[in-house]
C-alpha cells in the first residue's frame, strides 16, 4: 500500500525523531485487550487473556501492513516462528489498519505463521504507549508478556532489526527463570 506523498512525509517527520523507547515499563500490568485479527487470511476474535492462559505473548505494534519496515518485520517474525512455539510463546502483530487488509497481509507477509490484529480505532496503541503523536500509525514496538500479564521486556525502535533478537532473549531468559520456580 502507497502512501500519498503528504501522509507520507508525515509519517518520516513523526518517525525520525521519534526516540527508541517503550513508555510501558518492565514489570507493570499489561493492559488486557480484545479485537479482530486475522490468521493465514481467517479472521477470529482475539483476546490478550485467553492468550496469556496459554503462555507468554510476543505483542507488537507496526505502523502500516505492507510498507517496507513493517513487510521485512513480518518476514523476521514468520522466519522465527518455530523458536517462538519451543518457547511456549504467542505472537501477535497490531497495527491500525482495517481488518480487510490484515486478511491479506497475514497470508502474503506474515506467511500464516503468526496473527496480526487490528486496532483500527488506535485504542490499544494508545494503551501501550504506542501511538505515534501526530499521525494515524502506531510505532514499531515489541512487548514480551508473561502468563501473570506483568511486562518481561519493552523495546521501541523504527528499524526492523532488534526486534526479533530482543523479543527472543526476553523469553529464553523468562523460561529459565520460569523452569527454576
Amino acid at each position: 500500500m502507497a502512501l500519498p506523498a503528504t501522509m507520507a512525509m508525515a509519517f518520516v517527520a513523526a518517525t525520525s525523531f521519534t526516540p527508541a523507547r517503550a513508555a510501558l515499563p518492565t514489570g507493570s500490568t499489561a493492559p488486557l485487550f480484545d479485537t479482530q485479527a486475522s490468521l493465514g487470511g481467517k479472521e477470529f476474535h482475539f483476546t490478550l487473556a485467553d492468550a496469556l492462559h496459554r503462555g507468554p505473548v510476543v505483542l507488537y505494534f507496526y505502523p502500516a501492513a505492507f510498507t517496507r519496515g513493517c513487510t521485512i518485520e513480518a518476514h523476521d517474525f514468520a522466519d522465527a516462528m518455530d523458536a517462538f512455539k519451543a518457547l511456549g510463546a504467542t505472537v501477535i502483530g497490531v497495527s491500525m489498519d482495517k481488518i480487510e487488509t490484515l486478511d491479506k497481509f497475514s497470508v502474503s507477509e506474515c506467511r500464516s505463521r503468526f496473527a496480526v490484529a487490528s486496532d483500527a480505532t488506535g485504542k490499544i496503541a494508545t494503551a501501550y504507549d504506542s501511538k505515534m503523536p501526530l499521525v494515524r500509525y502506531a510505532s514499531r514496538t515489541s512487548y514480551v508478556i508473561a502468563p501473570d500479564g506483568h511486562i518481561l521486556f519493552a523495546y521501541s525502535a523504527m528499524a526492523p532489526a532488534g526486534h526479533i533478537t530482543g523479543t527472543l532473549a526476553a523469553l529464553r531468559e523468562w523460561k529459565k527463570t520460569a523452569g527454576a520456580n
